[in-house]
């Protein structure tokens, strides 16, 4: 790659010289490690005591930077974030990288030097990864395909039918704040204070949570697309079980809430990318509390609302004493959110 050069071009992609150049000056220095430097068709894997979790994602959000993150930090804490719902260790990933021709190659540069550190920070090894270049308008910027391998170390089954009357829904952190974030940046919007993400890691909140009540966790979801809102529905949607929220314990903050009723939407079903929704039997949410607050990732642990007997309806109870059902969303007010 010459100097001159400052926005990729489709000769970045046709496997040649400029595609090796590429990679050695942007990728490598962010991300190789021993798998990846040796750049061979696949990585070998050792064994590890536990057993093997994947999950994959695409992350497509725009804008690529945001107050807050980014698409490469978003990508390693969303993959880490879907692994430690499951109860996994996250410990290799895989990416892949599509680049619109054009793109500015700094721009690029700060993507793939925030997702290399972010990894590198919660010791997630990057083992293989692929780029490819796409013409002018097929896509926008920077899309990443990762791929996370974790491994489950706890032995507890975390799952819906778990879920049971009485059982405590905690939330670690405010409701909405990425969806709000990325909304006001997109579009320009002058809230004051601004919006920032929540992006961040949280297998490490789950890991002390489950050493300290272990079995007392029933379920664990991250509430990205969505919200907290969509994330509860789909918990329920096959239980005999309703939740009951309670509107004056649910953190939001002031921006959100302001900005939210401004723009006609509900702060529930705006997306978070650091906030992890648990159901933990009644008797281990005021430990769990304790566990939250020693995290600085657990920026605001609040018992939200309880688990009754029902028929899989989620209802908010307002600070005026009604309540109010909530629903899945019809319609996407936030696309190209994560």
């Amino acid at each position: 790659m010459t100097d001159e050069a400052k926005l990729v071009e489709m000769v970045h992609g046709d496997g040649g010289r400029a595609t090796r150049d590429l990679i050695d000056s942007v990728f490598i220095p962010a991300l190789a490690g021993n798998s990846l430097s040796a750049a061979d068709d696949a990585a070998a894997l050792p064994q590890v005591p536990g057993s093997w979790m994947i999950t994959t994602d695409a992350f497509v959000v725009s804008p690529a930077e945001f107050p807050g993150g980014d698409v490469g930090e978003l990508a390693v804490y969303g993959t880490i974030n879907d692994l430690a719902a499951c109860g996994a260790r996250p410990v290799y990933m895989t990416a892949s990288f599509i680049l619109q021709e054009g793109l500015d190659l700094d721009a690029l540069r700060r993507v793939v030097t925030s997702m290399g550190h972010a990894a590198a920070t919660e010791g997630v090894e990057l083992v293989a990864a692929d780029t490819k270049v796409v013409e002018r308008g097929s896509a926008d910027g920077v899309f990443i395909s990762a791929t996370g391998l974790g491994c489950r170390t706890h032995n507890v089954r975390l799952a819906p039918d778990r879920i049971s009357a009485g059982d405590r829904v905690i939330v670690t952190g405010y409701v909405g704040d990425h969806g709000l974030a990325v909304l006001a940046n997109r579009e320009g919007f002058p809230f004051s204070p601004p919006a920032q993400s929540d992006c961040a890691p949280l297998w490490g909140v789950v890991r002390d949570v489950l050493q300290q009540v272990g079995d007392a966790v029933k379920f664990l979801r991250d509430p990205t697309r969505g919200g907290l809102a969509t994330a509860l529905k789909e918990m329920i949607t096959s239980l005999p079980v309703d939740v009951m929220l309670r509107e004056g314990d649910i953190p939001v903050r002031r921006t959100v809430r302001e900005a939210a009723d401004m723009l006609g939407l509900d702060p529930l079903y705006l997306a978070n990318e650091g906030n992890m929704l648990m159901v933990v039997s009644e008797d281990a949410a005021g430990e769990v509390l304790k566990v939250l607050r020693c995290h600085d990732t657990a920026a605001a642990p609040s018992i939200v609302g309880e688990v009754t007997p029902g028929t899989a309806a989620v209802r908010v109870r307002t600070a005026l004493g009604g309540t109010r059902n909530v629903g899945f969303f019809a319609g996407d007010p936030l696309p190209r959110i994560c």
